[in-house]
């Protein structure tokens, strides 16, 4: 194995295509997989058990909780959400890089206990076309909108905290942002297991072992 798997958090405003970008990503991108995240809430219009998310009862989730089976969870607008630490390790393990689409609340936790995960923040363009693409979702009652907007506003002061911005208004454009970090991220030096230069005479043995490392 070259590199371990690498985990991408990408984070932004509930309607602002998260799910969106890190599927087409999966698609697109090979040794790539989705972070299949537990949820209390009811599936949406279109949404697959197993594949967008894992659905599941209150009881369950907090038994859950009480087996430390989560590496982050958190109540969002009454519903409970977490990301399975068991699913996360066996792809990392297999150098497949994970893509994490999760809240700024959730974002905040992982950043707790993987230093060296990328973090990218999607913003839309304005918060104007967010209402809009949260309207046109028909998911939300108008209250709720209004909170995901006031959210999004809080969320999105705090983009400093990542390490990479995607404005969110061509998705195209978008995708080949998102794109072009993970293929970046995958060829750092610092991720990369560099014995072949040995191997291969490129480089002498003492250089390999002091600046080789797998992570």
């Amino acid at each position: 194995m070259e590199r371990k798997g690498l985990l991408f958090v990408v984070s932004g405003p509930s309607g602002v295509g998260k799910s969106t970008l890190c599927k087409t990503m999966v698609a697109r991108v090979p040794q790539t997989t989705l972070s299949v995240s537990c949820t209390t809430r009811n599936p949406r219009p279109g949404e697959q058990a197993g594949v967008d998310y894992s659905f599941t009862d209150k009881a369950t989730f907090h038994e859950m909780i009480e087996a430390n089976q989560f590496v982050e969870w958190a109540e969002v607008y009454g519903n409970l959400y977490g990301t399975p630490q068991q699913q996360l390790d066996e792809a990392m393990n297999q150098g497949i890089d994970v893509l994490l689409d999760i809240d700024a609340q959730g974002a905040r936790q992982i950043m707790k206990h993987f230093s060296g995960a990328v973090y990218v923040f999607v913003t839309p363009p304005s918060l104007e076309v967010l209402r809009t693409r949260l309207y046109r979702r028909a998911s939300d009652t108008p209250e709720e909108i209004k909170l995901r907007l006031q959210k999004a506003s809080e969320e999105i002061a705090n983009f400093r905290s990542y390490h990479y911005l995607i404005r969110n208004e061509e998705l195209s454009h978008a995708t080949k942002e998102l794109e072009s970090i993970i293929l970046a991220e995958r060829v750092k030096t610092e991720r990369l297991n560099t014995e072949w230069l040995r191997e291969k005479g490129l480089i002498e043995e003492n250089t390999v072992r002091a600046n080789s490392t797998i992570g």
